[in-house]
């Protein structure tokens, strides 16, 4: 057996110092790599060597690149390629169109630890125009209203912990509750930054839905990052311009949709609906799932494990799940065949609380514009400080913002809605990946509006699949749930010490 280091994500200054000290080099580009994985399976050669050649030979691996991606459709290959991007200057708004991308990794400029300044876009579509001055006014009322807030939530929160206030140590963490909550009054149109991971073929789905986009801050940036990934890898992006099913097809839904509800004389959104609902879900979940765990473990058909789990009584089936459950430790993911049921949530949140949600990306998320009549969610520390009046008289001004800037220009109508204007989203998960949310956003570290969503999807689960959930809750909570199910502590194994860690698939 032999294992060898292909290449690693560096730093492009590194790689433009070492081309100024030792010459121009063509093969100082991920083509090379994704050339020499594609010629493995028809090549005998070692895959070291196949990869020293397309080193070599740089020219044409890029013109093989474009063979297998184009002519023969073989689109993974472009996965071998990554690419690493700082970006910078972007909306909170445009924020949310980059990181609807699963398969990538993203690490964002958080708003509660960082305190805001005065940075913002503004909209292409109305420069130079009444709607900007419009839009500059209010924006600038957001954030004068945000350090006015964090000032009083500042003093609030080190008043009401005076444990913490008098540890030195501890200020930054107050000052991040205090930032945390000040936010909820701040746009959409606030700049934000974030460094991106992601793989060419990923890449090149981004690029053609951005330049597909209606909004002009989105085409742009798809523009930039294309400019800035086709000098170094031109052979594996190839599909990035706008197409007709990214152009056209939700445009059309939607003239389709406002057809059909235009007779059905439905109500207007309301802020009263139950913000989060379990509208779909497998009934016979937990038979379901324990069906799935026999078939793993034995040689029969899975209508026979179904067949089996229809016979057991309630004792045996919970024995079925306690046995999944007893040799966990609360890092540790379910089990794989807890993927194989689903729920169905429709939720209603604020920009703040979705800017955390949309982080899940292995659920199906599905979302509505943001929508003021569906209220605005207020942190409880503002009214604790007497500041509810003023929060509000914002909001209803961005309404009025908000809705001048709709009858002209629509699409760009939500950069100035606040961080807590709310948005319907359906999301579609599965037990596996609602454990890993109830784990980490139910925490007593999470921030409290995600905790809130988070603890009432758990609930919501638990009440129609009691044994598949037996152990759903922040990872804070894990031994007291491990204690209520088997009547004592979970085992400690070593990966759970302090100062050990263990990823779970």
């Amino acid at each position: 057996m032999k294992v060898y280091l292909a290449g690693f994500n560096v730093d492009a200054s590194v790689l433009q110092e070492l081309e100024e000290s030792c010459g121009k080099r063509q093969d100082l580009t991920p083509e090379v790599i994704s050339a020499a994985y594609a010629r493995i399976s028809r090549d005998p050669r070692p895959i070291n060597e196949i990869r020293q050649m397309a080193r070599v030979e740089v020219e044409r691996s890029r013109k093989s690149n474009s063979t297998i991606i184009f002519k023969m459709g073989h689109h993974s290959v472009a996965e071998h390629a990554v690419f690493n991007l700082d970006i910078l200057g972007v909306s909170r708004y445009a924020m949310e169109e980059l990181e609807k991308f699963r398969l990538s990794s993203y690490t964002e400029k958080s708003q509660r630890y960082i305190t805001l300044d005065k940075d913002f876009v503004i909209p292409s579509e109305i420069k130079g125009s009444d709607l900007e001055k419009l839009f500059v006014a209010t924006i600038k009322e957001q954030n004068k209203a945000y350090f006015e807030l964090y000032e009083k939530l500042k003093e609030h929160v080190f008043n009401k912990h005076p444990d913490l206030a008098s540890d030195p140590k501890k200020h930054n963490l107050l000052e991040g509750w205090a930032k945390e909550d000040a936010r909820y009054i701040t746009a959409l149109a606030t700049e934000s930054q974030v460094g991106q991971t992601i793989n060419a073929r990923n890449l090149e789905l981004m690029l053609r839905r951005f330049a597909s986009s209606g909004l002009s801050e989105i085409n742009t940036l798809g523009r930039m990052i294309y400019d800035e990934i086709s000098q170094v890898a031109p052979s594996i992006v190839i599909f990035h311009e706008a197409n007709d099913r990214d152009l056209k097809t939700y445009p059309q839904l939607k003239t389709v949709t406002d057809t059909l509800l235009s007779s059905a004389n439905l109500k207007e959104s309301s802020p009263s609906e139950s913000l989060v609902q379990l509208v779909e879900f497998n009934k016979d979940t937990d038979a379901l799932i324990a069906a799935a765990l026999l078939h793993t473990c034995s040689n029969i058909t899975y209508e026979q494990c179904r067949e089996v789990v229809g016979k057991l009584t309630h004792r045996q089936l919970k024995k079925v799940f306690d046995t999944a459950y007893k040799n966990m430790q609360f890092y540790d993911s379910m089990l794989r065949e807890f993927e194989y049921a689903n729920l169905t949530y429709n939720i209603v949140l604020s920009a703040a609380c979705f800017g955390q949600m949309k982080r899940h990306r292995m659920s199906t998320i599905t979302t509505q514009r943001y929508d003021p009549n569906l209220g605005a969610t207020i942190p409880e520390s503002i009214e604790e400080v007497g500041m509810k009046g003023k929060f509000l008289e914002i909001v209803d001004r961005t309404n009025e913002t908000y809705g001048k800037l709709c009858k002209k220009q629509p699409l760009i109508a939500p950069y100035i809605l606040t961080n807590a204007h709310r948005r319907r989203i359906l999301m579609r998960l599965n037990p596996r990946e609602l454990y890993h949310i109830s784990r980490l956003r139910e925490d007593t570290h999470a921030q409290w509006d995600i905790q809130n969503v988070s603890r009432q999807m758990s609930a919501e689960a638990r009440r129609v699949m009691p044994l598949t959930f037996s152990l759903v809750g922040g990872k804070d909570q894990y031994n007291d749930l491990y204690q209520d199910v088997f009547g004592q502590l979970p085992k400690i194994t070593k990966a759970a010490l302090p100062g050990t860690r263990k990823i779970s698939n």
